[in-house]
């Protein structure tokens, strides 16, 4: 039988399918079924860096990144008061007394604020990793590309100087030079980076005439824009990398481990499809191993990144040549 089992960040798991951060991971519950459909890691559903404040009386007002998530002050009005920080350390506690996959603790941060104490306290509850969902939107024509990216290096050398556990952080493709920034951030200690984290998108309602939530779940049509940067980047940087974003299929998930990455999430999926996507992403996988005489990832992993590929080129093609596009 193919061996399905991956390292990721230093933590041995049963193989490379990761249940991504969602409300999907947020209950006992669901962990539970998680984990029974197979998955080899779960990622619980993040905290807020507002809430972790809140809870520690700095107030939404007082934040000086308070224009990241304009959204912020009625997600914790609502939210906070039923998913406060000793729920949140509860449900590592939980997860790891019924399940013997790795639990990774995620928190959705924008500065590297008070709440910074806290990573302390998830270590101490158990998690086995923790990972920074980082995302601020370079919207304000006052600062500088630099003073952004500062900001993802702020939070990491801040957190990592409080706990021990392995630390990822999921990034979008919103910088000016990505492939310099990525080499950067891996070299800052991290053990994980996950390309890409999924954002609120904003769309409008013609006859309401009013602003509305875009696409909430991704689609598979996503998922080229992560296989492309895996590629590029998995032979570059210096920790482990996870894809994320358009992966529904066991075909998606092969993709993603040629192109370079030692793990992917999921989670839309799961969403629309349910949780045994799980069990027929790992048989595909198998089938698939099986076919090509792979007995294991490591065998495969990798194998067709931008430094191992026969055709590299294409992973920096971002132009049609003309004769695919009809023109003369």
């Amino acid at each position: 039988m193919a061996d399905l089992s991956t390292s990721y960040m230093g933590l041995k798991l049963r193989n490379p399918i990761i249940a991504g951060s969602s409300g999907l991971t947020n209950s006992i519950e669901n962990i539970r079924k998680i984990y029974d459909h197979g998955a080899g890691a779960i990622v619980l559903k993040s905290l807020f860096e507002e809430q972790i404040n809140f809870a520690i009386n700095k107030t939404y007002n007082q934040s000086e990144n308070n224009y990241a998530y304009p959204e912020a002050l009625d997600y914790i009005s609502h939210y906070t008061r039923e998913n406060d920080l000793e729920r949140y350390l509860k449900l590592i506690r939980e997860a790891k007394s019924k399940v013997d996959i790795p639990i990774i603790a995620s928190i959705n941060c924008v500065s590297s604020s008070e709440w910074i104490s806290f990573a302390k306290n998830i270590q101490d509850a158990g998690a086995d990793a923790l990972e920074l969902n980082i995302f601020i939107l370079p919207s304000d024509p006052r600062r500088k590309a630099d003073q952004h990216e500062q900001v993802y290096f702020d939070i990491l050398q801040s957190v990592m100087k409080q706990v021990k556990i392995p630390v990822a952080a999921k990034i979008s493709s919103y910088f000016s030079g990505f492939t310099n920034m990525a080499l950067q951030l891996s070299w800052t200690g991290i053990s994980g980076l996950v390309l890409f984290n999924r954002f609120f998108s904003p769309d409008i309602d013609i006859d309401k005439l009013e602003v509305t939530a875009g696409n909430v779940f991704s689609t598979p049509g996503e998922m080229s824009q992560t296989l492309r940067w895996v590629a590029l980047l998995s032979d570059k940087v210096h920790c482990d990398i996870a894809a994320s974003t358009g992966i529904h299929d066991g075909k998606a998930v092969i993709k993603q481990l040629l192109a370079g990455a030692k793990a992917v999430q999921v989670a839309s999926v799961l969403y629309q499809a349910g949780f045994e996507q799980i069990g027929l992403m790992t048989k595909a996988m198998e089938e698939w191993m099986e076919k090509h005489q792979f007995a294991s990832t490591t065998d495969f992993i990798g194998r067709l990144s931008y430094k191992e590929a026969k055709n590299p080129a294409a992973y920096e093609r971002v132009q049609f040549m003309k004769h695919f596009a009809g023109i003369e």
